[in-house]
């Protein structure tokens, strides 16, 4: 009999224990995978409801709006990490606005738009962080700068391809120094590619186009991207590719594929195109 008690009293303690764990908020899982941020702590006894880490990754901050009443935005492309964030039962937005205001002023952060209690953006450095703030619960993002590394590489296979289909094909890869037409180092894998389709393809002639972004005046564009043409063809010229089977044009900012808005966008129209003639 005392052995059965004993057994009861166990259980009761165990299922006790059990529910008050269950009840406590400051017990509850974080999603899996999920952890703060090593710039900034979560608010306290919160849960992380599901995060999101990417290598890179675009995230538009919100900056108010201008006299006419349109908004504005940073447009940050980097190293990105966003949480959903549930706080503790009875905590205020104002409370949570508040404190994250206070920490990212501490901790060097300038305060670029605040629209209390419910937003923030800040930035420190290349560093952005931005808090979507409902009290219940936060959404934050923080994403820092940084150029995106290609990874991506044409190679004499699909430049032909592309130039069978559509005549054409756009060669990304080829770097250049800022405002000049001088050829850098790193470029030399995707050039030789080109030099191995021309080869591969004896009867092929390509027109070799000059392209750049709408930064600057159109004029220089237009003569930088002659330059640059040209520096591709003397390039493949000194490289076993016969001269009569190569042409340079230059197009300057009159083609863009993209509406230069972003970095990205501008990335895509500073460019070197593969015509068949």
């Amino acid at each position: 009999m005392k052995f059965l008690l004993r057994v009861f009293l166990c259980s009761v303690l165990v299922l006790f224990a059990f529910n008050v764990r269950a009840q406590d908020p400051e017990k509850q899982q974080d999603a899996e995978g999920c952890k703060d941020s090593p710039l900034i702590t979560r608010f306290p006894a919160s849960t992380i409801h599901s995060c999101e880490n990417k290598e890179y990754e675009q995230a538009d901050f919100p900056l108010g709006t201008d006299k006419e009443g349109t908004a504005l935005t940073k447009h940050v492309e980097g190293d990105y990490h966003s949480w959903d964030v549930g706080t503790r039962q009875g905590t205020s937005q104002i409370q949570v606005f508040r404190n994250f205001q206070t920490a990212l002023k501490n901790a060097g952060f300038s305060i670029d738009y605040a629209n209390s209690p419910g937003e923030i953006v800040a930035h420190k450095g290349a560093t952005w962080i931005y808090l979507d703030n409902k009290g219940e619960f936060y959404y934050q993002t923080i994403v820092t700068e940084k150029q995106m590394q290609q990874e991506v590489t044409a190679d004499a296979s699909s430049l032909g391809e592309e130039i069978n289909k559509t005549g054409r094909v756009a060669v990304y890869g080829i770097h250049f120094d800022t405002g000049k037409a001088t050829i850098q180092p790193d470029s030399e894998k995707i050039l030789s590619e080109i030099a191995k389709l021309l080869e591969q393809n004896a009867d092929l002639k390509l027109r070799v186009e000059g392209h750049t972004d709408n930064q600057g005046n159109a004029a220089a564009n237009q003569t930088l991207s002659e330059k640059r043409a040209q520096a591709v063809v003397t390039w493949l010229a000194a490289h076993s590719v016969p001269a009569d089977r190569l042409s340079a044009k230059g197009l300057g900012q009159t083609q863009p594929v993209s509406d230069n808005s972003t970095e990205d966008a501008r990335a895509k129209n500073r460019r070197v195109e593969l015509v068949k003639q």
